[in-house]
């Protein structure tokens, strides 16, 4: 099999908790682009806080915002904010639960409170930098949503409708926090539009993930991995199972496919 594309999310699968990555990885991602493979950086991150990480390892297209946004080469391919009216029930359930939200455009991150002890511990995980306090003024500008502080009887709650699943942050030190997620606007949902773009069928693309934010990615492409230290309910969605974040997970699985020596 030819392999053309190539999607890697970030946390647990390319960075390990220390923030660094194997140079096994940056080794993986260099032989592939050798290849000719197509490599996109599909994470829930917003894109602003990704660029030196991306810059170190020659990676210029990205899916964030767990596929709200997307860029390719430069481009911008993706853009679906969230409806203003779903923002606001958001910001409501919050407030009424002692909940906090960081709330993402594609320049900041908007938080409901600054000094709460789980954002800080939030911003330390995930290092963000990029970040204000939230003002209604960019409530339609919203393309991504993660909640934080929750209880397990509250994390329903924020599923309004039908479209709307809630996605456990798979980082030790955030599992209090759920990524919003769309059913319709997701890593998957953004891999299939990016694949018809490109001409590229399912089968020649690849993707790596962790996270149950990974699940609808590993299954829109032909090569789904899992990493060894993804969320157990993960490895149902994926072909196959890699070693982890942290044992050179990306380079042993494209390995097994015969992309890289």
């Amino acid at each position: 099999m030819t392999f053309k594309i190539l999607f890697l999310d970030i946390d647990g699968t390319i960075l390990m908790p220390n923030h660094t990555y194997t140079e096994s990885t940056k080794t993986a991602i260099q032989q592939a682009k050798a290849n000719g493979v197509e490599v996109f950086i599909a994470t829930g991150r917003p894109l602003i806080e990704v660029k030196d990480l991306a810059k170190e390892l020659n990676v210029d297209s990205f899916i964030g915002y767990n596929g709200a946004y997307a860029i390719y080469q430069e481009e911008t391919i993706i853009n679906e904010p969230i409806d203003e009216k779903q923002v606001r029930q958001f910001l409501d359930i919050a407030k009424e639960n002692d909940n906090e939200l960081v709330l993402y455009t594609k320049d900041r991150n908007y938080y409901t409170s600054l000094d709460h002890p789980f954002v800080e511990q939030f911003n330390d995980i995930f290092q963000l930098k990029q970040n204000s306090l939230f003002t209604y003024e960019v409530v339609d500008q919203i393309i991504g949503v993660t909640a934080m502080n929750l209880q397990p009887a509250e994390v329903s709650l924020y599923e309004v409708e039908e479209n709307i699943r809630m996605s456990q942050v798979n980082i030790e030190g955030a599992t209090m926090a759920y990524d919003i997620i769309r059913k319709n606007v997701n890593k998957g949902e953004a891999i299939t539009k990016i694949l018809k773009r490109l001409n590229i069928p399912k089968e020649q693309a690849i993707a790596f993930g962790d996270g149950l934010n990974d699940k609808e990615m590993l299954q829109a492409v032909g090569e789904g991995f899992a990493m060894e230290n993804a969320h157990p309910d993960l490895f149902d969605f994926a072909k196959h199972r890699t070693t982890s974040v942290s044992d050179s997970g990306i380079f042993n699985g494209l390995k097994k496919i015969g992309l890289v020596k």
